[in-house]
């Protein structure tokens, strides 16, 4: 799907390409793709590197154009983790600037709005690499704060019971964080090398880039945080399910020699010789009954040690 939008206190879509507009293609088809490539001389290796769903954030040059890759994050409903993230290549050179991301995610749609509602203009290819940087900042945030919730909300369920679905909850959680780790480390370097281009430096806002800079920190210090938060308490309740399958264990180990008093002497009065007690009416209730108190008096040493 492509969509051209102009820069007029916000951005505005236009029903066609105009120059310097920006193109803007989530989700590309052949259609979309051919279109790019044929009308708009897009480089084919450019589009290849941006549907590598692995691609790292980079900033690239060839034959005048520029490549420039930005990975955000996504909400992902059919795949088993909740949370990923996706690159974002903007791709420019003289009046062209188009973004292609071969997924559809919640950061392109707030990123329009957020500009009519601000009512700021993007100036320059670099100006809107430099926001959607740092709207992809504020939208990790935003899902780490998701994140933050459901790791609650299966700690409390593990308060309840250890089940293997919430323990699997929160390692799929984990791989979200993971992700987002790698993914804005990449987006710190790049925001270095954008910072430190020579032939633009001097006309990039410095606000805004002082922006980018202290939502990106401030997204890799709280996903370390939930990181590490997270690891720990899978550290706790493996050992927590550890110690409990050792007390079963114990009581399994402590009940069967308890059974084994009695039944070592049913073994022993119940053999095929004469013992004196073969006539005596009273016999197998003494029996009973010595059993029942040795069985007793090894209960009783076990609490005192407590082993039970």
């Amino acid at each position: 799907m492509i969509g051209y939008y102009v820069s007029n206190r916000g951005l505005h879509t236009v029903a066609q390409w105009e120059p310097g507009c920006w193109i803007n293609v989530e989700c590309p088809g052949d259609e979309d793709r051919e279109l790019l490539l044929n009308r708009y001389q897009v480089p084919e290796a450019f589009l290849n590197d941006i549907e590598d769903v692995d691609e790292r954030p980079r900033i690239e040059e060839e034959d005048g154009w520029h490549l420039i890759v930005i990975r955000i994050p996504c909400r992902n409903v059919d795949s088993g983790v909740p949370y990923s993230t996706v690159p974002l290549g903007l791709i420019f050179k003289d009046e062209v600037v188009v973004s292609v991301c071969h997924f559809k995610t919640d950061l392109i749609d707030d990123f329009i709005l957020y500009t009519k509602r601000k009512a700021f203009d993007i100036h320059t290819r670099y100006d809107l690499a430099f926001r959607l940087l740092l709207s992809a900042s504020v939208w990790y945030q935003k899902y780490l704060k998701q994140v933050n919730m459901r790791i609650k909300e299966a700690e409390k369920e593990l308060e309840r019971s250890i089940r293997n679905e919430d323990l699997q909850t929160l390692l799929k959680l984990e791989k979200s964080l993971e992700f987002f780790i790698t993914s804005l480390k990449g987006n710190d370097i790049l925001l270095h090398k954008l910072r430190n281009l020579k032939s633009h430096r001097d006309t990039f806002d410095a606000d805004l880039v002082e922006d980018v800079e202290i939502e990106l920190k401030q997204a890799q210090e709280t996903t370390n945080t939930y990181s590490n938060i997270l690891s720990g308490m899978m550290d706790a309740y493996a050992s927590v399910i550890s110690n409990n399958l050792n007390v079963i264990m114990k009581q399994l180990t402590l009940v069967s020699i308890i059974l084994m008093i009695p039944t070592l002497i049913a073994s022993l009065f119940g053999m095929n010789v004469r013992n004196g007690l073969e006539e005596q009416s009273w016999s197998f209730g003494l029996i009973i009954i010595i059993s029942v108190m040795l069985s007793g008096i090894g209960v009783f040493l076990f609490k005192r040690k407590k082993w039970f």
